[in-house]
């Protein structure tokens, strides 16, 4: 039980992320949760199609991908660097404290 307690919950989070990304339809649009996407700036919002974007790189779709959004692929690396520091440090933490 203190494991569950000790986990990074950011690190839960990042990997679910890439996994529901992974598994979506990159063709089909989705609900969206941009605030200024439901308020109708649809064409103005800085951020919108970056998960579009990462999914379609996790299909191998990498032309659409950057039509999406040419963020995509930066991010993706950024997150799953991110992801190996969590993991990292975790296991350099839980190493030391035995």
């Amino acid at each position: 039980m203190n494991y569950v307690k000790s986990f990074p919950l950011e690190l839960f989070f990042w990997v679910t992320a890439l996994i529901l990304l992974a598994t979506a339809n990159s063709q089909q649009h989705h609900f969206t949760l941009c605030p200024l996407a439901n308020l109708g700036f649809k064409d103005w919002c800085p951020g919108c199609g970056i998960g579009r974007s990462i999914s379609h790189i996790l299909h191998g779709e990498f032309t659409e991908s950057f039509s999406e959004h040419w963020f995509g692929l930066p991010a993706l690396l950024i997150i799953v660097y991110r992801i190996y520091t969590l993991i990292k440090n975790k296991f350099k933490i839980s190493t030391t404290n035995t």
